[in-house]
């Protein structure tokens, strides 16, 4: 028996389908922004853009690096206020559409019932987003609380790629690095796990087709030592990593 006792998921897209919901959402507030600093946009932002762009990185993080990109600068309480709107505009599209990626829910079942591992969301979204789009889909009762957010968690706000929020989780967990395994979808969420010291398991699932070839590129360069399409190869591929194949 290997030393993985640990298991630690992404949310966005890898236990719930919320990316593309979430990023319609803050599309129309990016541009609000946009209009009130003069921000000389190319055409506005759309939910899709912003995905291809920013996924794996939460609002806070996406504001800031439009700044050093556009030139503009949003005060901290400014900024602030955005993400709370944010937030609340993300939170009710989750609460009106929101789905599991398909086959978690019987993975995330049949962990709980062996009792081997223990289970935590580590996310850059914010907890409250985090906790809204659990209790929507019925995961919540896998984590015991054990849900970490690099908006809310941590002294200073950040997001993926900082590994700055796994280190946070394993702490609060008394876990060290070689006893985890984590779950990423994106480049970011990848980068920030393997920064760690944590091996990853790159999720392309919720990705289209014609995507997926280069999503498995990009995870792959991040640092995942292994890529999964599907939810129901994820047994197999944890023993792997389990037994120090990969």
């Amino acid at each position: 028996m290997g030393k993985i006792n640990t298991i630690l998921f992404d949310c966005d897209n890898t236990l719930v389908l919320s990316e593309e919901l979430a990023f319609e959402g803050c599309a129309d507030l990016i541009n609000e922004i946009a209009a009130a600093k003069n921000v000389p946009l190319d055409k506005p932002f759309t939910g899709e853009s912003l995905i291809i762009e920013f996924v794996g990185q939460n609002f806070r993080g996406m504001m800031l690096s439009l700044q050093k990109r556009y030139g503009f600068d949003l005060p901290d309480a400014e900024l602030d206020e955005y993400v709370r709107r944010e937030e609340d505009v993300v939170i009710a599209k989750l609460k009106e559409k929101l789905v599991s990626c398909p086959g978690v829910d019987d993975v995330l079942a049949r962990l709980a019932a062996e009792g081997r591992y223990k289970l935590a969301v580590v996310s850059s979204s914010a907890l409250r987003r985090v906790q809204a789009s659990l209790d929507k889909v019925g995961q919540s009762k896998y984590f015991g609380g054990d849900v970490f957010s690099a908006a809310t968690s941590l002294p200073k706000p950040t997001s993926k790629p900082d590994p700055a929020i796994y280190l946070h989780a394993m702490e609060k967990l008394g876990k060290k690095a070689d006893e985890c395994v984590a779950v990423e979808d994106s480049k970011s969420g990848t980068l920030s796990a393997t920064r760690a010291g944590i091996k990853v398991i790159g999720y392309v699932g919720p990705y289209k087709e014609a995507e997926r070839e280069k999503m498995v590129k990009i995870l792959t360069e991040a640092g995942a030592v292994v890529i999964m399409q599907d939810w129901s190869e994820f047994d197999e591929i944890l023993a792997k990593i389990d037994r120090g194949e990969v």
